[in-house]
């Protein structure tokens, strides 16, 4: 399969730039998994698809205020620093803009000296290794004087950081929302849990390769980025129960499933463990895990659109991008949602 197939005509208007109020308005195309059939709702009514003795699941992870702007000391000149990996303590691994004021020694000041910084190692890559120092906890003033590290297509400034993470987010770790979860509020959360539907998580810390895009003709020929993930004893219990029940495992974003597919392909079943997961789930994938997904539109050629692709039916998934563009949904991560059921 090349990776040109997943190619799809986007106007740049059906970007979505700012997130809809309330969360769970926005709408939601609804496609059969086996038969291909659409239909066009709200998010709120995803709630009518879900039967009692279902579980859902959901990335719990928290999304790291990452982007920091600052001055480097001796000059004062503007830099741009996007923290990728904590190593130890203080000591990420980071993006510096312009990379040529962030040599080996230099040292930076942002939040007006709330946090100093200094370049201790340069990566083959060109990622630095940074060395971070404030009064307070380090996370603390990071959400301080943070900002959301935005995906690139995404211009417009977000007014309030919370739209850009779940309201279920708790383990703090990831350099990118896991978008699916976006639309869901408390309120909608506790109608699905009053309805006898369980809502269990999981942690997949996303990492920003997910923004990278696939560079290779031979979708086979794509390496995919490595990502933390831990799935908690209770979570695996649940799951269990549910298979065992013979209920549905509906995965909320393509974090989640990479995460539950990743642990079935290693032990042949769920089970409390964490570790890191490469898992690249294409068209011929066999899915052990999951009955359902819930999720965003994805970028064309993207190792996502191609997820979707493997679990719906690559004609369907098509079908249905074509559909969404031509009745004007919006797109990405602030956009409409997909339920494959």
């Amino acid at each position: 399969m090349q990776t040109s197939d997943f190619f799809y005509n986007l106007p740049k208007e059906l970007i979505a730039q700012t997130p809809l109020e309330p969360r769970d308005s926005s709408r939601l195309l609804v496609l059969g998994r086996n038969s291909g059939e659409i239909a066009h709702k709200h998010f709120y009514d995803i709630i009518d698809y879900l039967e009692e003795g279902d579980t859902l699941v959901a990335n719990d992870s928290r999304v790291l205020p990452a982007r920091i702007y600052g001055k480097k000391l001796d000059t004062g000149a503007n830099v741009e620093f996007l923290l990728l990996k904590q190593l130890s303590g203080n000591r990420w691994e980071t993006l510096c803009k312009p990379g040529r004021k962030a040599r080996e020694g230099a040292r930076f000041s942002f939040g007006d000296g709330l946090m100093t910084a200094e370049v201790v190692g340069v990566k083959d890559d060109g990622n630095r290794i940074v060395d971070f120092d404030c009064d307070e906890n380090f996370f603390a003033t990071l959400d301080k004087i943070g900002q959301m590290p935005l995906p690139p297509y995404i211009t417009e400034k977000l007014q309030d950081k919370e739209r850009y993470q779940t309201v279920y987010s708790h383990e703090l770790g990831s350099a990118a929302a896991p978008t699916a979860g976006l639309h869901f509020t408390e309120e909608l959360m506790d109608r699905i849990r009053s309805k006898g539907v369980n809502i269990v998580y999981v942690t997949l810390h996303v990492g920003l390769g997910t923004f990278r895009p696939v560079k290779v003709e031979d979708v086979t020929k794509h390496k995919m980025h490595s990502e933390h993930y831990e799935i908690p004893e209770e979570t695996a219990r649940v799951i269990n129960e549910t298979r065992k029940n013979g209920k549905r495992v509906i995965a909320v974003g393509t974090t989640s499933c990479r995460t539950l597919e990743s642990v079935a392909a290693e032990y042949g079943e769920i089970k409390a463990c964490e570790g890191y997961t490469e898992i690249f789930i294409y068209p011929g994938f066999e899915f052990k895990a999951i009955d359902g997904l819930i999720t965003n539109f994805h970028l064309p050629e993207s190792t996502l659109i191609m997820l979707v692709s493997a679990f719906a039916g690559y004609d369907n998934i098509m079908n249905a991008y074509k559909t969404a563009v031509e009745q004007r949904y919006r797109f990405f991560s602030f956009g409409d949602a997909m339920a494959i059921l």
